[in-house]
This record gives C-alpha cells, structure tokens and sequence, in this order.
C-alpha cells in the first residue's frame, strides 16, 4: 500500500496550517461566506442544508486498518458516530463543526490522508476497481497506475482551475467494476498481443444533467505514455471546455460539440508534443510505485475448502452469504469479502463508528491489513482465507455487516438527496429504506436474482441513476417529490444510460411501481438465469411501460 514520501507530507501539513488559519478568521467574522466558500471547498468542506460536511479522499478506494480505526475515531469524537461512504470511493462527514475542521484534517494528516481535491474544477479522487490487486479475472492492478495519476494531479498549476470538475477511473480486468464509461477519463488496463502492458483510453462519459458514454480514442496506450497522453487530453479539454455555462462545461459535452473524432486528432496532434518530454514514464518510477502494491504473501491453506463445505452444510444462512458476497481471488485458497453497508431498511452507505472498528481488526487479523472502498457504496476484505471466511462472517454478524445482499435488488446506491444536500429536490434514503425492505425477505431476492437499483436526488446523479438496472430520480414538481424512472442502465463494459419510462411517481406510488417493475420481469423472463438487465435488453421498455402506466391509470 502506498505510503506518503516527503513531498505529501510538506504539501498536506502546509495545507492544514493555511485552512487553521482561515477556519480562524471566518468564525472571527473577519471573512464572509462568500470569501470563505472558495477556500473551505479546496479543502473538501462543503456546507450543506443543516452543517458543513467534510469530504475525505481515499484514492482508488483502499484504506489499511490504522487508517479506517482513523476514520472511526474522528466519526465519534467530531461527528454523530458515522461516516458515509460515497459512489467516489470517499467517505464523508455530515456533522462536524467547523471549529472542529482543522483537527479534522490534522487527525487525517497523521495518518497520510486528506481531504484535497474531493471538491472544486480540479482532478478528482482517482478511483479504481474495488478487488484490484486480488481478483481473479485481474490482467493486472491498476492502482500504481491510479496512484501515478494521484501524485501528477495533486495540486497540479495548470490543473487546478478547469473549466468543470474532473473525473478519472481505472480497471484491470475485462469485468468493468470501476465505471470507466461514465468518467471524464475511463483507462482499461489491458495487455497487447506482445504481452506489454497499455490502457484503453476513453473520454467524454460522464452522468448528470446529460448522460453520456464515453468514447474510446485510444486502443491502446504504452504504460510509459500515461502521463503524456492524459496532459494532452486535460490541455485541449482546459483550452476548449466551456466557460460560460457550467451545465455545459464538462468534457462530455466537448467531446459532443467536437466531434469524437476531431477530438481525438486534437489530442494527438498535442500528445505528438508532448510524449518525448520528462512526462514520459521511466520504467524505474513504475517499478517504484508498483512495489507498493506488490501482492502480500498468502499462505497456502487447502484446509478451508472441506471446512467451508461444512459449514455451509450446517447453516443456510452462511451459505447464502458465502455464495452473495465472496468473489474468487486469484489465489484458489482465498476470497474476496464484499461487506455489505445495505442492511434491510438502513441507509445506504453508512457505517458506524463501532462498525469502522470492528472491520479494522477483522482486516488486521484476516485480511493482510487491507480494506477497499468500492464505488457500489460497500467495503471489501480483499484478502480473505476460505478457512477464515467463517469466522469473518460470525465477526461482521455481531454488528450488522452480514448482509448477504451485494449485487441484489436491496443493495441499492442512494446518495444523501434532500435529508442533507442543498442541490437535492428529493429525498433518496426513506425511498432506497422502503424499497429494501419490500424485497427484503433473502427468498425474494434470490429469486430476481441480480437486479441493480440506484437512486438520485437531483439531475446531479450522485447516485449513478443512468446506470442503473433500475434507476429512480427525484424531482420536484409543484412544491411535491416525484420519481422518474429509468430502465436498462449498466456501468460495466457493455454501459448503456437508462430509458426513462415516462412520468413520474409521488413517493406514495413510487416503491409500488418498482414492485411492478419487477413483478413483470419475473413474468417474462426466459427463465431464472435471464437477470433484469438481459431480460430488458431482449424484450425493451414496452412490457415494463405497459405494466407501468396501465396499472397506474387503472388505479385512477
């Protein structure tokens, strides 16, 4: 796992200071809101509807023990005693005072993190495929590669004041975990026919008030060329992205206006420039970098496999979790663990302090010290033996974190929506609470099998609404919440943005026509192994619209 060098250290404590400094003169007065609004967001401190809300970065989604024992510790002791864990691999805070944000951030500091770059027109948090470094179907890690572009955009000058803010995502395995198609940059690491290592380069996808997937303008890209060629993207994206309109300022709709294809000649005339110079990567620097996340050494343990037959044997409801929530590792003799932060009826992302603790030891003990963040709003254990894969469960049953849910209809992406954010026109947590808990029952579920249902607040998309299987986004109408419904989303490789249905639903109708939703599905599926999403691509929306607004107008 990567570690700070001198100049991270240098760079963030210096920050600290500053931010001490201007925390100090806003509660004096001596700065208005409006002074103080570009400064607190350059630190990730947002002020949202009730308080200010601070968001931490975890670059590509991976955290050790000492660092989520941090993220525990500053939940109880500067918040209400919880986190939440965002669809960019962050965690934030809603709750703290603003007093309390320099300690904040000096508490995170002592642990070599931060909260810079989670805000304003700059390069975001980088994030990555959350079983890097352990899937098995992983042609390599991308993270020394999201690590690399952590270190070149952090405070980069020219960077640093884009025209909008700017998104990077990166994956190593066929399997799409990390979203690329729906981020400003998307890079598919991949090997070529000689065996080297490149990426597949993507541009322009992205979410929002205009959904759309991204472009591939590069097969592929030499490792060496990663800084060179993403430079040239970010200048011609920094010299031509609009200005004027903040609605239309992302590269996306660059990308759109451009045309891909004379986007594509404009980088690569500016990459010609450019890919002979010191961004060109030396093989050393990657190997430096890389030997931060050199594989741990996992012992050979073949005794889990009879002990997890037996166990699953013996109880139903560790099998079910076993067969849910444990991903095949590269390694036959381990899994990775996906810990659920859906429980039935509870919000979507969040984890106690207690429950921070608690999957610190479990990673300590079991997990050689590593947890994951992922995108989906859940934490994993990369690392886990089959022979601990009982115990860590009985662990994670103690607190709540053994849900046996991940990829079901119950675990559902919500962003905070109207309860907390000031952009929101509708609130997103009671309507994912609702859901979950009418498909609640573990039969139910398995019995629609895979079924990705996320919602959103506001045409923001927080909550990836346009990817989903099923996606809901709230607006408001008349003073009132409605729910639009979008089907056939994916954020995986084959991404596609939803179809809206048609008009919306009051909160009242809205978990109703999710049922009816499903309800059809289940009817005209070829059978259980057709999930939604195929099901939906063979048959298109007009079963599902039908079911929908005929119900709907009969019920009038």
């Amino acid at each position: 796992m990567y570690r700070y060098d001198e100049f991270d250290h240098a760079f963030v404590s210096a920050r600290v200071e500053q931010f001490k400094d201007q925390v100090e003169r806003r509660l004096a007065g001596e700065l208005t809101e409006d002074q103080f609004r570009p400064l607190r967001l350059m630190n990730g401190v947002y002020l949202q509807l009730h308080a200010y809300m601070l968001r931490v970065a975890i670059p590509y989604g991976t955290l050790s023990s000492r660092q989520m024992r941090k993220l525990a510790h500053i939940a109880r002791h500067y918040d209400r005693g919880y986190g939440h864990f965002t669809t960019r691999q962050n965690l934030q805070y809603n709750w703290p005072a603003l007093k309390d944000m320099p300690k904040v951030l000096d508490e995170l500091a002592s642990v070599e993190m931060h909260a810079l770059q989670t805000s304003g027109n700059c390069i975001r948090n980088v994030t990555a495929d959350h079983f890097a470094g352990a899937a098995a179907d992983e042609v390599a890690d991308p993270r020394p590669y999201a690590e690399i572009l952590r270190q070149w955009s952090s405070m980069h000058p020219e960077f640093s004041y884009l025209p909008r803010k700017f998104k990077i995502a990166v994956t190593g395995a066929e399997r799409d975990r990390a979203a690329i198609q729906v981020h400003d940059i998307g890079l598919h690491l991949k090997k070529n026919d000689a065996g080297e290592l490149g990426f597949a380069v993507y541009v322009g996808g992205g979410q929002g008030r205009t959904p759309m997937v991204a472009k591939k303008i590069r097969d592929f890209l030499p490792v060496e060329d990663l800084l060179s060629y993403t430079t040239a993207i970010m200048r011609v994206y920094n010299l031509n992205g609009r200005r004027d309109n903040k609605y239309k300022a992302r590269i996306k709709i660059l990308v759109h206006e451009t045309g891909t294809e004379e986007l594509t000649r404009q980088v690569e005339a500016e990459w010609q420039v450019l890919k002979e110079t010191d961004l060109k990567l030396p093989q050393k620097d990657v190997d430096a970098i890389d030997s931060y996340f050199a594989p741990p050494s996992l012992p050979v343990r073949p005794e889990g496999w009879s002990g997890l037959a037996a166990a699953r044997k013996a109880d139903h409801s560790f099998s079910t979790w076993v067969d849910q929530n444990v991903t095949p590792h590269k390694n036959p003799d381990y899994g990775v663990v996906t810990i659920s932060l859906k429980p039935i009826g509870g919000i979507p992302g969040d984890a106690t302090d207690a429950q921070m603790d608690l999957v610190a030891d479990i990673a300590e003990k079991f997990s050689q010290d590593e947890i994951r963040v992922s995108h989906e709003q859940n934490l994993v254990l990369p690392h886990v033996a089959i022979a601990d894969l009982r115990i860590v469960y009985d662990l994670l049953l103690t607190d709540g974190l053994a849900t046996a849910n991940a990829g079901l209809i119950t675990d559902i992406i919500a962003c905070p929506g109207l309860d907390y954010c000031a952009l929101a026109n509708a609130r997103s947590i009671p309507v994912a609470q609702r859901i979950s808990e009418r498909f609640g029952k573990p039969e139910r579920q398995a019995d629609i099998g895979e079924l990705k249902i996320k919602i959103s607040g506001c045409i923001n998309a927080c909550g990836h609404h346009h990817v989903g299987h099923i996606g809901i986004l709230g607006v408001e109408k008349k003073g009132e919440e409605l729910y639009q419904i979008s089907l056939g989303g994916s954020g995986d490789e084959i991404c596609t943005i939803g179809d809206i249905t048609g008009r919306g639903f009051s909160s009242e109708e809205i978990v109703d026509a999710v049922e009816t939703i499903v309800d059809r599905y289940l009817d005209i599926r070829t059978d259980k192994e057709e999930n939604f999403l195929a099901t939906y691509r063979r048959v298109g929306a007009a079963p599902f619209k039908d079911a929908l607004y005929s119900e709907a107008a009969n019920a009038a």
